[in-house]
């Protein structure tokens, strides 16, 4: 029997290589990138909050109080042709304040409306809760995971100025991917309506994001599959996973910034916000949580979390039109 020579070894191991980064590119794509259910998420320790927390997810009275406004249903093609909806409240008594509310990852619009409450009840802000693209009732086949979704929200920025006035004054208010879509955006040449950003529990590059959950769920180094997965995420999605980063982003900021992130999350680690902090141009405040998990920080604190965002509105933001208690 002959033997098989080294040449042929080596030519098989690079095949066997190259099949299989291949094959996990689109594995992985698929599993995270395209649209679709994530039974991969289910069950994750590192998303596990607590009961308190799950509780008022669940059964809060926001959710009551989300069933019962009128919401404006708005659509916006975005400038890839993707059908883009959300949800536009105006406020009770006339103000030129406006809060964009950019929900997480696999969320939708109306979740918002659990920070969209204490904007329009407690600081009577006009509130909008877009889907993001692959999410609710957007369209678009993949998750863009806030890159190609930082110029929808400033689009959708534009379009609200055009029917509130020139004189509107935006802030925008992001968690998880949504915190990630504002930083993303705070690098652009934003609207002059925009005055502000609070970004709650924020990763850097959709890159490291990955990175850190390949080994931490998979233990897979990053390299060469996640570059991989970049080039068919470029092609299929239009975008990069280096080129979505918040941390380059921020190094151009121009308008101030308020991080939020709780002190225990395991799921998006805290020291991504920290070094986003610490790197960000633009004035900027930092606000953690402690046995905080990934997004638990409103509801672990609430009236710590609130009195922070009053705080920082009143020192960054005119206050012409907007009455803060700050005895909370």
């Amino acid at each position: 029997m002959k033997k098989i020579g080294w040449k042929k070894v080596i030519v098989l191991l690079v095949a066997f290589f190259v099949i299989f980064q291949i094959a996990g590119s689109f594995f992985f794509y698929n599993l995270a990138i395209k649209r679709g259910p994530k039974d991969f998420l289910t069950g994750n320790a590192d998303l596990k909050v607590s009961a308190e927390t799950m509780d008022v997810f669940l059964n809060g009275d926001w959710l009551d109080w989300v069933d019962k406004q009128e919401f404006k249903e708005m659509h916006m093609t975005s400038r890839d042709g993707v059908d883009l909806m959300g949800y536009y409240l105006a406020a009770k008594q006339p103000t030129d304040k406006l809060v964009i509310l950019t929900h997480g990852y696999l969320g939708h619009a109306k979740q918002m409306g659990l920070y969209g409450q204490y904007y329009y009840e407690e600081l009577g802000y006009n509130i909008f809760l877009p889907n993001a693209r692959g999410h609710g009732k957007s369209g678009g086949d993949y998750y863009g995971f806030g890159w190609p979704d930082r110029l929808d929200v400033m689009d959708w920025t534009k379009l609200l100025a055009e029917e509130m006035g020139p004189d509107t004054q935006v802030l925008y208010h992001g968690l998880s991917m949504g915190a990630a879509t504002v930083l993303m955006a705070s690098g652009e040449s934003l609207p002059k309506q925009v005055k502000a950003i609070i970004a709650d529990s924020p990763y850097q590059s959709v890159y490291q994001l990955f990175a850190y959950q390949l080994n931490r769920m998979f233990h897979l180094p990053a390299f060469p599959l996640l570059d991989n997965m970049s080039l068919l995420t470029s092609a299929r999605a239009g975008y990069s996973l280096k080129e979505a980063d918040a941390l380059s982003a921020v190094q151009r900021a121009t308008v101030p910034i308020l991080y939020i992130h709780g002190n225990a999350d395991t799921f998006v680690p805290t020291e991504m916000t920290k070094e986003l902090y610490e790197k960000t141009k633009s004035d900027t405040e930092l606000f953690l949580v402690d046995d905080a998990n990934h997004g638990e920080a409103f509801v672990m604190d609430q009236e710590a979390y609130k009195r922070k965002v009053d705080e920082f509105l009143e020192k960054h933001w005119s206050t012409s039109n907007l009455s803060i208690d700050l005895s909370r």
